[in-house]
């Protein structure tokens, strides 16, 4: 792409899950990007997604709102509240749970224009 792209916020991509949703905002599929993906994430209050790996890409995750509680390496928790941000590497395991009241709502990066995300057994 040699070109700036713009998506507008009618074009972006939304997947509702009983844990909250997920955003996207630039990556292959959307045709805005060739190198990268990028979303909001959002997950209910006293819900969690799953845990889940991502085989080909690293992630950055930013809280903007609520607080929660980060699940990596062999299950230990990391609590993270608006501004804390994370960088996981491929391959790790890893799930947000929400420990607030709230929704909480996350920045999320990938290093991937194709991100590939694969559940992982508890």
């Amino acid at each position: 792409m040699e070109n700036a792209a713009i998506l507008r916020a009618s074009e972006t991509e939304t997947m509702s899950a009983d844990w909250g949703s997920l955003t996207w905002h630039a990556g292959r599929t959307l045709g805005n990007s060739v190198d990268m993906t990028v979303g909001i994430a959002v997950i209910k209050a006293g819900c969690e997604n799953p845990l889940h790996s991502h085989p080909n890409c690293s992630e950055v995750l930013v809280v903007m709102q609520g607080r929660i509680a980060h699940v990596i390496e062999g299950g230990k928790e990391v609590e993270m509240g608006k501004g804390d941000a994370i960088t996981l590497p491929a391959t790790l395991p890893h799930k947000a749970r929400n420990i607030g009241e709230e929704d909480a709502v996350m920045f999320i990066a990938f290093s991937s224009a194709d991100r590939q995300m694969q559940l992982e057994r508890e």
